[in-house]
């Protein structure tokens, strides 16, 4: 929490009584995206949402005054709303809408509730049937994609992996098996290791854009293979980090036999893994659906004879 957040918000806001006045019946929570490095890409939308609005709720009180002081917006009352803070500012903003308020909700960079406070917030109000309404701004996860040169066309974003342990295993498996362009969000102290381990279980030849510094001066888009990155990276990155990764690559499932997934199944099983994650793993690794892997665990399990999918190329289930 900003040290300052308390002597701000005492200072702004009374649920009782705004210290703008409230929209009327009309009210809705604005969610508004800024920059996420460029102040220039402020929008003159987002500017006057803000300006209009009878309370402005921030991840970092003192970040987003001088945004506002930037673009020019004085006299508008902020309140902190942060990883640490936002399950108790749910109901206060559920009650603001609710009385009519313009509330605007912003991060520090880029949209709220995409790997940033928010997504409580939105769910709420549009839960208790009020409006919730959206000033598009920046995004990292699309000017990566973009400048990364991969496919565009079928994407997902995965945000920041898990740090450690089986947990991050797994999805590294799931993020291996996936066809689509993954995007994916990292420290810079850690994306050299997670390029390494992206290498590890995609394979050092799957290719890879690393975006840094989006938008700012220094802006780069590194672009190659998983095994060149981590190398590249090794050294250590600056700034803010996405990663594109380039889909799973398609190949015939009867190319793998049944007997061969089977026995891949085993050893990642018998290593620990739990199912989801071997499926996951051994379909990433021969480049069959995960479908087909699924339905063969499923029948080992059970101790079935002729366990074997077919090669069927329907997607598994959980995805």
């Amino acid at each position: 929490m900003d040290a300052d957040d308390d002597l701000v918000d005492d200072d702004l806001v009374d649920d009782g009584a705004p210290a703008r006045g409230g929209t009327g019946p009309g009210g809705a929570l604005v969610v508004v995206g800024t920059p996420i490095g460029n102040l220039g890409d402020l929008s003159p939308r987002a500017v006057e949402a803000l300006a209009s609005a009878d309370v402005v709720y921030c991840e970092d009180t003192r970040h987003s005054r001088k945004l506002l002081t930037h673009a020019g917006v004085s006299g508008v009352p902020l309140r902190s709303l942060h990883e640490h803070n936002e399950e108790d500012r749910v109901d206060e903003v559920v009650a603001a809408v609710g009385a009519g308020r313009s509330v605007a909700l912003v991060s520090d960079a880029g949209m709220p509730a995409v790997s940033d406070p928010g997504a409580r917030v939105v769910a709420a109000v549009a839960a208790a049937g009020l409006t919730v309404t959206v000033v598009p701004g920046p995004s990292a996860v699309l000017g990566a994609l973009v400048a990364s040169g991969l496919a565009t066309d079928r994407f997902c974003f995965e945000g920041f992996l898990p740090r450690s342990g089986r947990e991050r295993t797994d999805r590294l498996a799931v993020v291996a098996a996936e066809p689509r362009t993954t995007v994916l969000f990292e420290a810079p102290v850690r994306t050299a290791a997670t390029l390494r381990d992206l290498a590890g279980t995609c394979g050092p030849d799957r290719p890879v854009a690393v975006a840094r510094e989006l938008t700012k001066l220094h802006e780069e888009v590194w672009r190659g293979t998983l095994a060149a990155a981590a190398e590249w990276a090794a050294d250590g990155v600056r700034g803010e980090v996405v990663l594109v990764l380039a889909g799973a690559p398609e190949v015939t499932a009867a190319e793998v036999g049944d007997d061969l997934l089977l026995a891949a199944l085993s050893e990642q099983t018998a290593s620990g893994a739990r199912t989801r994650g071997a499926v996951d793993r051994v379909a990433a690794d021969h480049g069959v659906p995960r479908r087909r892997v699924y339905d063969l665990a499923l029948r080992a399990k059970h101790g079935e004879p002729g366990a074997g999918g077919g090669g069927g190329a329907d997607e598994g289930p959980g995805r």
